[in-house]
């Protein structure tokens, strides 16, 4: 791969870490891998709990000491184990869209991340991927594992106070996100003249929140964006 990280200085060198990015690619955890190494420190990921059903894949994840959650429960069982490794000064990582994006922009993110972060009192670094969709990329599309370009932004850091709105919160984590998404985009090697319109190229400008609050949010979101557009 042909790496790009900015702001890993954000990442503390000890003490609980909680990490949320985007999720475009199966190559996501790998490039959270690198980043946290890149910080020094390692990293376990809250998985979906399918992935350890696998005969071979469920022994390895658990092995790693990867926490798996069942998604959409509220998994208070998963959730009370993450906090622990928070406590114990951890470094830990939460997909909050909580499946990979289909059109490759930021989705609307689920409330765990939120529980968590005000459960635990840590603070939220928000990150950006691009380029991993390249490497393991959705559908039939071909893949690019020769010296792939990899973008990875570290953005701006959510408090989560005792008393959050995990709704609020969670629209606050994916709009820091969005930032760092659109940022990751812009330092991202333009693709060749003849592959403008390639399947993998996204504009900055599209990675932008939407919602987790119900459609009277999002409806102002989207006025919003249609302001700044004109």
């Amino acid at each position: 791969m042909r790496w790009r990280v900015e702001g890993v200085e954000r990442i503390p060198a000890q003490g609980p870490v909680l990490l949320a990015s985007n999720h475009i690619s199966y190559f996501d955890p790998v490039a959270i891998g690198y980043l946290a190494l890149k910080g020094g420190r390692r990293v376990r990921f809250l998985a979906k709990a399918e992935l350890f059903e696998g005969r071979f894949m469920g022994p390895l994840l658990r092995r790693m000491g990867q926490i798996p959650i069942e998604r959409g429960r509220g998994d208070a069982a998963a959730l009370g184990r993450a906090a622990a490794a928070l406590r114990s000064g951890e470094c830990l990582h939460v997909f909050p869209e909580g499946t990979i994006s289909d059109g490759l922009e930021p989705m609307a993110g689920k409330t765990g991340l939120a529980r968590l972060a005000r459960a635990s009192g840590v603070d939220i670094l928000t990150v950006g991927l691009w380029g991993t969709h390249r490497v393991i990329p959705p559908g039939d599309e071909k893949p690019a594992r020769w010296r792939t370009p990899i973008t990875i932004v570290v953005g701006e850091s959510i408090q989560v106070g005792p008393d959050a709105n995990p709704r609020e919160t969670t629209d606050q984590i994916m709009a820091g996100i969005c930032a760092a998404v659109r940022e990751a985009r812009r330092c991202y090697p333009p693709p060749p003249s003849g592959q403008r319109d390639a399947w993998w190229v996204r504009s900055p400008e599209t990675a932008r929140l939407r919602s987790c609050r119900g459609k009277v949010a999002q409806a102002q979101l989207d006025a919003e964006y249609q302001g700044q557009q004109r």
